[in-house]
């Protein structure tokens, strides 16, 4: 029994930790790319489709790519309208593996060629740096995957004399109802429908299971591996859900329409050995896998518009609190949750530049005071997420993580002048005043179009010129301020005042430009809204 027990087990982890390995190690190896390719070519729901199938096969897994989408919908990356065909192709992607599985791994001992890689592979994964050492990991997981399948083979050929699955009722619907759901149940488990996908293939392959029964198997498989986004979507942002429920109901309605068609799949295939010489086994169960699919895809394709808004329809849209899309499940994507945090910040300025131009109006009620709560403890959350994106991941993404830093501060401390405001009437009565006022007010109106992509190029530019002028004519003015007082021309008392007041006004505007020019600039690394200020502010 330990001959067997002991392989299988050891076997499926191996497989798991090799999909691991692989995935993680060409999502940092190549990540980036795909991640900004699968935003690019979104545009329709076709690419949307082939942009999921190709980040899908490269990255071997459809968890994976879900979870990327969940993050960059929840952030604001892609609408939802589009992920739903980037959902479809996740879903056709993960068929990849099972080709691999079937056309080769079961009929070379892979295992035994791949010790090199594994060898090679971890020797970068030590001792180079960057992209290197993460090509190494995947290196070695794809080496470690194969080990894996060669261990899971040896398991399953005396599986059959414990536990024979082909005893199991065959034919009928509940029969294949049952079998499914053991094949959900497996995948549930296991954590990838990959293992659960290529351990039936091993069992099919070691007549553990009629071909019928890894159909079902398979079936399952699909189904259950939406469980993963489920999970990450708990608690997440409305976007988030959206993305996870259509995962879940496109691959739970093709799988039940794959099972109600079982037999007429099943006949297909055998036609397909009969005429076009299509090889029995393990590799008719890949093509089966792919077909139902398929078959799923272009179903739904064609209406996903439709089905975007049919899900939009049974999750409808709250209303949205600043940094409210800042949810957990990006952080399993540091560059989207970096993006996340930058577009929440983006947001959070927004307001307070706009809730300074009311204190300059003198327009401040009970709402001002409601939404100056709410920038406060927007950026009180996004510095708590900031402060959860592992700092070792940083890598490229360094100087994002130094600009959104800067941009925190800035804020924070520009929200800390907003709670002891010094705009008395005496000062906005004076003419000095006045003139300084007018030139923080034509800031914040620049900071907040330019970051909202309402004004030309050049507006950072403005920007810093009227910080600078604010602060030469603040120490002049000043200065004029506290002789005329000294001298009796004026009360010492107003003098005093005044001259605070185009303090607070200069000392504000600075923060402002501060803080837009980072923002500008974290803007630019993600791709959005691009602009160049003239001079890196401290």
């Amino acid at each position: 029994m330990l001959e067997i027990v002991f392989p299988l087990a050891g076997g499926v982890g191996l497989f798991l930790l090799g999909m691991m390995l692989l995935s993680q190690g060409l999502t940092s190896f190549a990540g980036e790319s795909l991640r900004r390719a699968l935003m690019r070519f979104t545009g329709t729901p076709a690419k949307a489709f082939a942009s999921g199938t190709a980040l899908t096969l490269l990255i071997q897994s459809s968890a994976a790519t879900t979870l990327t989408l969940i993050g960059f919908v929840s952030a604001g990356l892609i609408p939802f309208s589009q992920a739903v065909g980037v959902v479809m192709g996740a879903s056709l992607g993960t068929t990849g593996t099972g080709w691999i599985v079937a056309g080769l791994g079961l009929k070379i001992n892979l295992g035994f060629y791949t010790l090199p890689l594994i060898g090679a592979g971890a020797l970068m994964r030590l001792l180079a740096r960057g992209r290197w050492s993460a090509l190494g990991m995947a290196l070695a997981g794809f080496g470690t995957l194969f080990v894996g399948l060669g261990q899971l083979q040896e398991g399953m050929q005396g599986v059959t004399e414990w536990f024979n699955l082909a005893a199991l009722p065959v034919g009928g619907l509940w029969a294949h109802l049952l079998v499914m759901l053991i094949g959900m149940l497996l995948t549930i488990l296991l954590q990838s429908s990959t293992a659960a996908v290529a351990t039936t293939l091993t069992a099919l392959h070691a007549g553990a299971v009629s071909f019928e029964q890894a159909a079902a198997l398979v079936i399952g498989a699909a189904i259950g591996t939406t469980f993963t986004g489920a999970l990450a979507a708990i608690g997440g942002t409305t976007p988030a859900k959206r993305t996870a429920l259509a995962h879940i109901l496109f691959n739970l309605a093709t799988g039940l329409i794959a099972l109600v068609m079982l037999p007429g799949f099943l006949a297909l295939i055998d036609w397909g050995q009969g005429q076009l010489g299509l090889e029995p086994g393990a590799l008719s169960l890949a093509l089966f896998h792919t077909l139902f699919i398929s078959f799923g895809v272009v179903l739904f394709l064609p209406w996903a518009p439709g089905f975007a808004r049919f899900i939009e329809r049974l999750l409808p849209e709250r209303r949205q609190h600043l940094a409210s899309h800042l949810d957990d499940s990006l952080l399993e994507v540091p560059e989207v949750a970096l993006g996340a945090t930058g577009g929440a910040l983006v947001e959070i300025a927004q307001q307070t530049y706009r809730m300074q131009r009311q204190l300059l109006a003198g327009e401040q009620d009970a709402e001002h005071r409601l939404a100056f709560d709410e920038a406060m403890q927007a950026l009180e959350r996004a510095e708590a997420f900031f402060a959860r994106i592992p700092p070792a991941s940083a890598g490229p993404w360094l100087p994002q993580r130094l600009a959104l830093m800067h941009a925190m501060d800035h804020l924070q401390r520009l929200q800390g002048r907003l709670q002891v405001p010094l705009l008395a009437s005496v000062a906005r009565a004076d003419p000095i005043c006045q003139r300084a006022m007018a030139y923080s007010d034509e800031m914040l109106r620049l900071a907040d179009g330019g970051l909202g992509g309402r004004e030309p190029d050049g507006w950072l530019e403005r920007i810093e010129h009227d910080a600078h002028l604010l602060m030469r004519f603040q120490e002049e003015a000043r200065g004029a301020l506290l002789r005329e007082g000294g001298q009796g021309e004026r009360g010492v008392a107003d003098s005093l005042r005044i001259a605070d007041t185009l303090r607070w006004l200069e000392r504000s505007g600075q923060h402002v430009w501060r803080s837009a020019h980072y923002l500008q600039q974290v803007q630019a690394d993600a791709g959005t809204t691009l602009g160049k200020g003239s001079q890196t502010p401290a």
